[in-house]
């Protein structure tokens, strides 16, 4: 890395391919998959409703409607494209994926209308248990309502369809927000790896980041084998590196600054190896430290906004 100077670029390079597989893949595959299932099942459930109603029939207009949206939703440019050979699990942008939620979850609302009364009943049946499991006061009213409900009269089944579209605007409000956090972490991981060009560029500190880097991606791997679960957010996984390089060229920084020979918080050795000589064992060791605990850099960070901030001595009294 010293002798061509290239390293810490390579490696921004290849974890910005990283990132852009994540947001693409391995956060939306998943639900992309699953959206894919149930518009096979939206589709065959069309299919058989085309051939219960006959040719003029209201019902008949409707089932053919929904079977034309669903097609368009594997269509190139409309609202989320087919996965494909050649770009593997890398196609999938999350806010056409959140659009292509909410139109199957109304074309699924269209065909409950014209359901057959029994299987409107077994609709009504999930409906209920659904709402009730949520736990919220409106919901239990609505699950009250919806269980007393006649589906076999117009209100009835209004009722039924209502229940259905309060659980999918929740469904879909809550992936929504899970896709917009994901997007700020993204985002943020994007600025913070032109930060860590820049300051690697400027400063020098490339070794400094790099084990920074390592520190932050080496805590969620210890929490995931220490607590045997995974952290609860792709952004945790995608910033904790670019934050523990960041947080590593600071935390020096802040060393050299308390350890100071005017303040003389942390004495001569954390000022012989922090920002001055980031290459020397301790300061890399305390880079580590920084990039592996950000609660750490929080901490050192508010003693000297304490030093900053202290009050000037006054005078002494004679």
């Amino acid at each position: 890395m010293r002798v061509g100077g290239w390293g810490l670029e390579l490696v921004c390079v290849c974890y910005l391919l990283i990132v852009y597989i994540t947001s693409r893949g391995l956060i939306a595959a998943p639900r992309y998959r699953l959206l894919q299932a149930r518009l096979r099942d939206c589709r065959a459930r069309a299919a058989y409703l085309g051939g219960v109603w006959e040719d003029g029939a209201p019902q008949r207009a409707v089932v053919g409607a929904v079977a034309g949206r669903l097609a368009q939703l594997e269509e190139g440019g409309t609202v989320v494209w087919r996965l494909s050979a050649r770009y593997g699990v890398i196609a999938i942008p999350l806010s056409k994926l959140a659009a292509a939620w909410r139109v199957l979850h109304a074309a699924e609302r269209r065909l409950l209308g014209v359901e057959p009364e029994e299987e409107v009943l077994a609709q009504r049946e999930s409906l209920v248990l659904r709402l009730r499991a949520s736990g919220d006061a409106a919901d239990e009213e609505m699950a009250d309502r919806v269980a007393a409900a006649d589906v076999g009269a117009v209100a009835g089944r209004a009722l039924v369809l209502a229940a259905a579209q309060r659980l999918d605007d929740a469904e879909d409000g809550a992936a929504e927000r899970d896709y917009d956090q994901q997007r700020i972490a993204l985002w943020l991981a994007l600025t913070g790896l032109c930060a860590v060009l820049l300051i690697g560029r400027v400063l020098d500190h490339r070794e400094t980041m790099l084990l920074g880097a390592l520190g932050g991606f080496l805590s969620p791997v210890v929490g995931v084998m220490r607590a045997q679960r995974p952290p609860s957010s792709w952004g945790v996984l995608v910033l904790a590196p670019v934050g523990g390089a960041l947080a590593a060229v600071g935390g020096l920084l802040l060393v050299r600054m308390l350890a100071d020979p005017e303040l003389n918080l942390l004495g001569q050795v954390f000022l012989e190896n922090s920002w001055n000589a980031p290459a020397r064992p301790i300061a890399l060791a305390i880079a580590l430290l920084f990039g592996f605990s950000g609660q750490l850099f929080s901490r050192l960070a508010l003693t000297a906004t304490g030093q900053l901030t202290a009050p000037a001595p006054g005078p002494r009294a004679v």
